[in-house]
């Protein structure tokens, strides 16, 4: 936890930019680095009845940290997406309960 999903960009752009993106979110959040997931979401953009080129979206979910952490991850994120080339990033956050989120049957 945090779970960082991406779509709409590519797996190997993703694959290269994940050790320092996670790196860098280790050092802004103060998590450990196994509590990170990136997950790749292949996506198909649909734009009147056409296929499209779609832009990176990336959805953080995760237990509330506060607005001042929020906009220093949102941060992190985009200008990682930008270095491989995207110039336009979505980032929306999720934030979870710890009472609703359960590992092996045990909330946190």
């Amino acid at each position: 936890m945090p779970q960082i999903k991406i779509r709409g960009v590519e797996l190997k752009e993703i694959c290269s930019l994940s050790n320092q993106l996670v790196n860098d979110l280790e050092e802004i959040i103060n998590c450990p680095r196994n509590y990170f997931t990136v997950e790749y979401i292949p996506s198909t953009f649909i734009s009147d009845g056409n296929i499209s080129t779609g832009y990176p979206f990336v959805e953080v979910a995760w237990f509330d940290r506060g607005q001042e952490i929020q906009d220093k991850v949102a941060v992190s994120i985009t200008h990682s997406i930008q270095s491989v080339g995207y110039k336009n990033v979505d980032v929306i956050f999720t934030a979870l309960k710890q009472n609703d989120y359960y590992e092996n049957g045990e909330h946190f």
